[in-house]
């Protein structure tokens, strides 16, 4: 596993961090990464065909057991931000109508701001990389 990756967590300080994420999505103060660089992303949403209220739903499912690690932000000015990996096993229909099990790779970015916390998915896409889950 990557020497960056962080599993020193308690089950309480993952249910903490979970709980903040999950309050961000039900107040709708959470974006999906789509940009240029978030192409795995914007594939697996077409693939899929995942509407918004798909994705709240799949997200709203990501349990604490489902945590594989934090690591911290490697991009220029953001390197004091911890993002956390959760990688919940969610059926989807593909594009062939057939039911999937797939293992959904999720990492976020929560952002205390004075208005409240908002929360950044930063990738949400099909697993491409084996992962540790710390509660499992």
């Amino acid at each position: 596993m990557n020497p960056h990756y962080n599993q020193n967590y308690t089950h309480a300080e993952i249910d903490a961090v979970l709980a903040r994420i999950k309050s961000c999505v039900a107040q709708n103060r959470y974006t999906i990464s789509l940009n240029e660089n978030r192409q795995e992303n914007i594939n697996f949403i077409n693939e899929y065909n995942i509407r918004s209220d798909k994705q709240r739903s799949i997200l709203m499912q990501i349990e604490t057991e489902d945590f594989c690690h934090s690591l911290q932000n490697t991009k220029i000015g953001y390197e004091y931000e911890t993002l956390y990996v959760f990688v919940p096993q969610i059926q989807l229909f593909n594009a062939d109508g057939e039911e999937e099990n797939v293992d959904v790779y999720t990492k976020f970015n929560v952002i205390d701001l004075p208005s409240g916390s908002r929360t950044v998915v930063i990738s949400f896409h099909k697993r491409n990389k084996p992962v540790k889950y710390l509660f499992r």
